[in-house]
């Protein structure tokens, strides 16, 4: 019998040390520590030799904190106490720590049914409090992010169609309670309600999320633009069980955004008639003025031959002043008409081998080089795609400019060089065109571009002032970039134009 009993005893033991949770026997009025399994122990965290000394003295932070009221009166009254997801702050290492706690204190009762004791006996749920708080952090700054941007949710439940929505949604959809599907339906515009519904059918079929705009009529008429975004919520088997999202009130947005569209039309109509007297403008240039201009020349040079035997000197000056001024007026309405109509040129791309290009320039100014002796250096030239014309207009400028702005009593000297650059997602021809004539001064490499921007007396050297605005809406046009760089000695053009046009 007696070992039958020490079995029991032994047994029971075992069951209290190894128990997962905190089991503790406090005897007497001083609440002396007569057991304390690991568990309770390792909780405490003040080491083994606990046993026999008083509760109190052990953990005397919890005299603040109504726990030594709770046990004392479990004594008197002989009622357990019960406590869940209770705050315990207990010192550990010599930090007041906090922890969470579900705890008991029963009474233990001797053969004469007298208190003489309490069992304490708890789970550790201190990792569990922290993540609900965690949760409920996230929560508010959610809410505060929702409410900071002007949403209104709604929850739906798609098993049992009840649905649960904010406050401002209702303002937004313009609704009272109670609010149901059919009635956020039966709000919409009745050319949205297709959207809301093949949006909803796609998210439960598969994709997952809600997303759509459409139109919403309040109960005062007045129609309102929402933005819905949405999340379907599945259960383990994948069937979908719930609806979250938000709504955002749009309509200031599509309104700016239907003023900002009206507003482009109205441009878009403006440039349009620019456009068309910009090609009007050109027919009268090509046609109303370069006819006097002509004519202005050709009766000069026959005035100029009449007289040439009885002129005398001043007089032949008259002459030859009003022959240039006339030529130079046909080449300036000559380069408006291309500067104004460059832009809005439909004709062809094509491939373009700018080595023949090259050839062709240099033929046009044969006489020019050799009459300056200049020395025009090229390398093999890559093909690119452009307009034909065009492009014979950009290198013809930029080498003619080398010759016009050569340096008195030295003969031109312009190298053309080139190497492939990518950028992006395109390749590019980098060509330069470097001379030995008189440079372009500090501050002006970007006027040089602007039109009528002269950087030299036109008495000295001939031009429009359209030259190099020409070449900056050329290379434009086929989506380049042209610079002018810096220099030792000379000008030196940077010119970058796509391969291909895309």
């Amino acid at each position: 019998m007696d070992i039958i009993v020490q079995t029991r005893e032994k047994l029971l033991s075992d069951i209290v040390e190894n128990a997962p949770f905190p089991i503790g026997v406090y005897t007497g009025p001083e609440l002396t520590i007569a057991l304390a399994n690991k568990s309770m122990i390792d909780t405490w965290g003040k080491g083994d030799g606990v046993i026999g000394k008083r509760y109190t003295e052990i953990l005397p932070e919890l005299g603040n904190q109504r726990i030594f009221d709770q046990i004392y009166t479990v004594i008197a009254t002989g009622e357990p106490f019960h406590a869940k997801n209770q705050r315990v702050d207990i010192v550990l290492d010599g930090k007041l720590t906090p922890h969470y706690f579900n705890y008991s204190f029963t009474p233990l009762f001797d053969e004469t049914s007298a208190v003489y004791g309490v069992m304490n006996t708890g789970v550790d749920v201190t990792d569990l409090n922290l993540a609900q708080q965690k949760v409920a952090e996230a929560e508010g700054r959610l809410l505060l992010a929702i409410s900071s941007a002007d949403l209104g949710t709604y929850e739906t439940n798609l098993v049992t169609e009840e649905l649960r929505t904010s406050p401002r949604f209702n303002e937004i959809w313009g609704l009272i309670p109670p609010i149901t599907r059919q009635t956020v339906s039966d709000s919409l515009h009745p050319d949205d309600r297709a959207v809301r519904e093949t949006a909803h059918n796609k998210a439960i079929a598969g994709c997952g999320t809600v997303s759509y705009e459409a139109r919403v009529r309040h109960q005062d008429g007045s129609m309102h633009w929402v933005r819905v975004n949405g999340k379907v919520l599945r259960d383990d088997s994948g069937r979908p069980t719930s609806l979250l999202g938000i709504v955002q009130d749009i309509s200031e947005q599509k309104e700016v955004s239907t003023h900002l569209q009206q507003l482009v039309e109205r441009r878009t109509k403006d440039l349009v008639r620019s456009n068309e007297d910009l090609h009007q403008f050109a027919h009268v240039v090509s046609h109303d003025l370069k006819e006097p201009a002509r004519k202005i020349g050709i009766f000069t040079r026959l005035l100029q031959d009449s007289l040439s035997g009885s002129l005398q000197q001043k007089e032949g000056d008259y002459i030859s002043k009003i022959q240039k001024a006339s030529d130079r007026m046909g080449s300036l309405i000559d380069g408006i008409l291309n500067y104004s109509t460059i832009s809005t040129s439909d004709e062809r791309i094509e491939r373009i081998d700018l080595n023949e290009v090259m050839i062709n320039v240099l033929n046009d100014l044969e006489v020019l080089i050799g009459q300056q002796s200049a020395v025009v250096e090229a390398d093999d030239l890559p093909e690119i795609e452009g307009v034909q014309v065009m492009i014979n207009q950009l290198f013809y400028n930029l080498v003619n400019n080398a010759l016009k702005f050569s340096r008195e009593g030295v003969s031109p000297e312009i190298r053309i060089s080139w190497s492939p650059v990518h950028s992006g997602e395109r390749d590019y021809a980098h060509i330069k065109i470097i001379d030995n004539g008189i440079g372009i001064p500090d501050g002006y490499r970007e006027k040089i571009f602007k039109p009528f921007e002269r950087l030299n007396y036109k008495d000295k050297y001939d031009g429009t002032g359209l030259g190099l605005a020409l070449c900056k809406k050329i290379v434009e046009y086929h989506h380049g970039t042209i610079e002018a760089e810096e220099s030792q000695s000379g000008a030196e053009f940077v010119v970058c134009l796509p391969l291909r046009q895309v």
